[in-house]
């Protein structure tokens, strides 16, 4: 699963390397500031390049909402979704029969920008979370589904079976997000697409040889603690563990 993400990246990177164009000027300074670690269960906002509007950044709040519902019905929709993860994680394999995923797989698909994610690994019963990133720094586009409520877009984060390299971290629940690669990204918002071709996206993997990843302080899972800092994301070495 995929319940936390760090955004660091400026908006110009992030405007470059889609080749989109922020969808207002006021929202530049807000999301121009580092979020080193963003908690889904807070459902913060994040931008998405959303498929209706292919060109465009746009801000989204972490969590999909049934499309029936108004703006005033969000947040306590939340506060009943929680058991049920908070609409933070769509399962692909249920991309189709899903009451909410299938009103929005065909026509309202999206792209999460990050600079990297959290997943725990588990060690003696002990959670030690470990930080993915690209390998060379540059944004990872993560595939996702939104939904629109009156002025809002509320999105989730798409996850499948683990490749070897997530097997081994995320080494209890054995998922990962649905992260695309270069051909992905382009393809990922065609209107084009059908059940098939998505499905086939889906299980294109992206090379784990473009990705790094190492462990970091558990202070991360500490709801007692701010870890949206800089040194959230700073190596930790545990020599209990051998991953």
């Amino acid at each position: 699963m995929c319940f936390h993400t760090s955004t660091t990246h400026k908006t110009k990177k992030l405007e470059e390397y889609f080749r989109v164009k922020l969808v207002g000027e006021n929202l530049r300074p807000i999301f121009d500031k580092p979020s080193y670690h963003l908690n889904g269960f807070a459902h913060p906002n994040m931008l998405v390049i959303p498929q209706e509007k292919t060109d465009v950044l746009a801000p989204g709040v972490w969590g999909i909402v049934p499309s029936n519902k108004r703006a005033e019905e969000i947040k306590p929709y939340y506060k009943e979704a929680v058991k049920y993860g908070g609409g933070l994680n769509a399962r692909s394999e249920k991309l189709f029969n899903h009451f909410i995923y299938r009103e929005s797989v065909m026509e309202r698909r999206c792209i999460i920008p990050v600079s990297g994610f959290f997943e725990p690994h588990d060690h003696n019963k002990k959670k030690y979370p470990f930080y993915f990133q690209n390998s060379e720094k540059q944004p990872l586009g993560l595939a996702g589904l939104y939904s629109v409520i009156d002025t809002y877009i509320t999105f989730t984060i798409l996850t499948k079976d683990a490749s070897p390299l997530f097997a081994k971290i995320h080494n209890l629940k054995k998922r990962q997000p649905v992260i695309l690669n270069e051909n992905m990204t382009l393809n990922w918002l065609s209107p084009d697409l059908n059940e098939k071709d998505i499905k086939d996206l889906i299980l294109e993997d992206y090379p784990e040889s473009n990705l790094e990843t190492y462990a970091v302080s558990k202070d991360l899972f500490s709801p007692k603690l701010d870890s949206n800092i800089e040194g959230i994301l700073d190596k930790q070495v545990y020599p209990e563990l051998e991953v």
